[in-house]
């Protein structure tokens, strides 16, 4: 079973554009539904950056708490070192690595790479020194990451209308 492991701006988009909690309520008990499962999730330190909205995505967030959001354990703390140790590596700019190392996407892809997820974000590879994106940490450490798209297609997902209604 593939199990994956989504970065802040899938939720973010998610809200903000193709699937709202007042358009598309499919989408949100799909996650829940598939976390359910064990094959969606995501961790703490997303649910933080989330959290820092205030609204209703941080709403839903909190609702969810770490059965969705996990906690990084053990396991995660050899994988940080393997992700600081290959972003020290590499030839991007000394206040890209120190920035990456502070935030989300660094103990995403530990994560990732600890508990053997595919991480699931909207970013892209890019060959700018400037920022680490997740995409190339994937690619460099040999893990998977995919499209949210990419992921709804996979897992076979289906947002269906329901009975057409006369519009008044």
């Amino acid at each position: 079973m593939t199990r994956y492991l989504l970065d802040a701006n899938v939720f973010i988009q998610a809200k903000n554009l193709h699937y709202g909690f007042d358009f598309c309520p499919a989408f949100w008990t799909w996650l829940v539904d598939n976390n359910a499962t064990g094959k969606v999730a995501s961790i703490e330190k997303v649910a933080d950056e989330i959290d820092a909205g205030e609204d209703d995505l941080s709403h839903w967030a909190k609702q969810r708490g770490k059965a969705f959001f996990l906690p990084a354990d053990d396991a995660v703390v050899p994988a940080l070192t393997e992700v600081s140790t290959w972003t020290n590596r590499q030839r991007y700019e000394p206040a890209a690595i120190s920035t990456f190392l502070q935030i989300a996407d660094y103990w995403l892809v530990a994560h990732a790479k600890a508990h053997s997820w595919t991480i699931v974000t909207h970013e892209v590879p890019s060959d700018s020194t400037r920022k680490i994106k997740i995409p190339n940490a994937c690619i460099g450490l040999g893990l998977s990451c995919i499209s949210p798209y990419e992921m709804l297609r996979r897992e076979r997902a289906r947002f269906v209308l329901g009975p057409a209604r006369e519009v008044a």
